[in-house]
Order: C-alpha cells, then structure tokens, then sequence
C-alpha cells in the first residue's frame, strides 16, 4: 500500500502546488498579496451588489421613504430597512472614513512625502473632504432619513476602499510613483480626467440643489441645464468619470477595482432615478439618456 505522501501521488501533488501557487497560507502571505486579494473581492462584491439592486431598489433620497419602507421598482412599497437617522447626519457618518481613514493608513507608508503620491492625496482628500463636509451642509434634506444599514455598509466599504488606496500610493507602489510619473500620458491624462468628472458632479449637485426654494424640501423638479440636457443623473456620470481618472492616473488594481465597484453601485441607482423621472413627470425630456450621453 502506498503511503499518504505527496510523492507517492503524482496527481494530489500537483493538485496541491496548484493550490498553494494560487491560494498561498497566510504565513506566506505578504501584504502586496492581502492588497490583490482585498481588490479582488471588492470587485466580486461590486458585482453581487450590482445583481441586487437591479431587482431591490436602493434606499436613498427619493427612492426611501420616512414611512421606513423603500419603493421597489414596480411601483409597490415594501422592505423595512430598520432604525433611520437623520440624512445629512447619516452622510457626514459614513462619508468621513474616506477623508480621515485613508489619511491615517497614507501617513504610514515609506512614501508619503513623495511628490506624486502628494498630489494623489490631494486629489483624494479634494473629492472627499467636500464630500463628506461641505455638500451635506448645501443639501435641503430637512426631514429626511437614511436607514443605518446604509451608512454601516457604506462606512465598511469605504474603510476597506481608503485601505487599499493609501496603502497602495504611499507605500506599496515601491517606488513606481518617481518624478518620471508626473510625465507619464497616464497621469497626466488620469489627472484631467478626475478634474473633468468632479466639475460635472459638484456642479450637477449644484443644479439639484437649487432647484428647491426655502420650504420646498419636499417637492421634486425636473432639473434643467449642464450635463442635465444628457441624463438624468450627470452627478453620478461625473463621480464615474472621476475615479476613472483615479484608475488611470494611478495604474493600480485598486484604482481599478474602486471604478468597478463605483459603476456597480449607481448605474442601478441611475437606472432607476431615470424611470422614476419618466414615471413621475409626463413633460419629462425624451431625448434625455439615462447615465451616458446619446448611448444609455
């Protein structure tokens, strides 16, 4: 009889190099190896959450109602998404790790003080700090409620995103960030980009924004002018094109797997602004696409 080991095994043997040269212990692990991992899954789950929300429509802003229940897509209300807290409260709650979180992880790596990574930061903490502080402070959301699972999810996602991005610019990149970088077509074409989509989200926010009068907070209008005269939702159209800007600009798995996980988060979510728009305003312009101009 022959024993257990793997030489006796030529087949098991292979099998369990195969193993190990794709799922390594995690003593053997290396951080570089969790950083792939972590982006990988962050894609995976991007996918799945993309799945869900084209059949459960996500509750936020018009979508959620202070009675607790979201409307699903047919029309009809249902799903209590449990304890709600006030909006804008909610939003500075789960938007501030982005800021904050991803600067603490920076601050550890070898090449914090870098010239490329700097600016990194600077873009990121740009997009974020008026993210997190200064846009919930312009909304008109009195009255109105998020359900907590969203921000704890929100929160989770955004530890986790701010994780791999620090991480990688400010120290797992080894060095690739040089000055040659501040040369490269891609970040120079990555960095005109983000710039291009955050003007489209900051002043398409801005349009919503003030369609509302004092004491109007309730009442809903079809937004008019900028990006607008495309779709329905350039605010989204913009955040995407920024973090494709990131992606580019960073060349990195985890710039990648943000832009993923970004468009699987709120194509769903304009998909179905743009319906409710239809459903809800019989003047609403046809031509008008949903999140991509002339195509969708």
């Amino acid at each position: 009889m022959k024993d257990g080991t793997c030489q006796s095994y030529e087949s098991n043997c292979v099998i369990q190099q195969l193993y190990k040269s794709i799922v390594p212990t995690v003593s053997e692990m290396t951080e570089l190896d969790v950083y792939s991992y972590i982006c990988w899954v962050v894609m995976v789950v991007g996918v799945l959450a993309f799945a869900t929300t084209m059949i459960v429509t996500a509750p936020y802003g018009r979508h959620y109602q202070s009675n607790n229940n979201s409307v699903t897509k047919d029309g009809e209300r249902r799903t209590n998404w449990g304890p709600k807290i006030p909006n804008r409260l909610g939003w500075v709650i789960m938007e501030a790790p982005s800021s904050i979180f991803f600067w603490h992880i920076y601050r550890l790596g070898r090449f914090a003080d870098n010239t490329v990574p700097l600016i990194f930061l600077g873009l990121w903490q740009c997009h974020y700090i008026h993210r997190s502080f200064l846009y919930p402070l312009r909304t008109k959301t009195s009255g109105k409620q998020i359900p907590m699972l969203v921000v704890f999810l929100a929160i989770v996602f955004n530890l986790v995103n701010s994780y791999i991005n620090a991480r990688w610019i400010s120290e797992l990149q080894s060095g690739r960030y040089d000055h040659d970088w501040l040369l490269n077509p891609r970040f120079i074409a990555g960095i005109f980009i983000f710039f291009v989509g955050m003007i489209i989200n900051i002043h398409s926010d801005s349009v919503v924004i003030n369609l509302r009068r004092p004491g109007e907070e309730k009442q809903y209008k079809i937004p008019l002018g900028g990006a607008y005269r495309f779709v329905s939702s350039p605010n989204y159209l913009g955040e995407l094109i920024e973090w494709g800007g990131w992606a580019l600009a960073t060349w990195s798995l985890s710039g990648v797997s943000f832009l993923l996980f970004t468009a699987t988060n709120l194509v769903p979510r304009a998909i179905s602004n743009h319906r409710w728009y239809r459903e809800s305003f019989k003047d609403y312009p046809s031509e008008r696409k949903c999140i991509i101009p002339y195509i969708f």
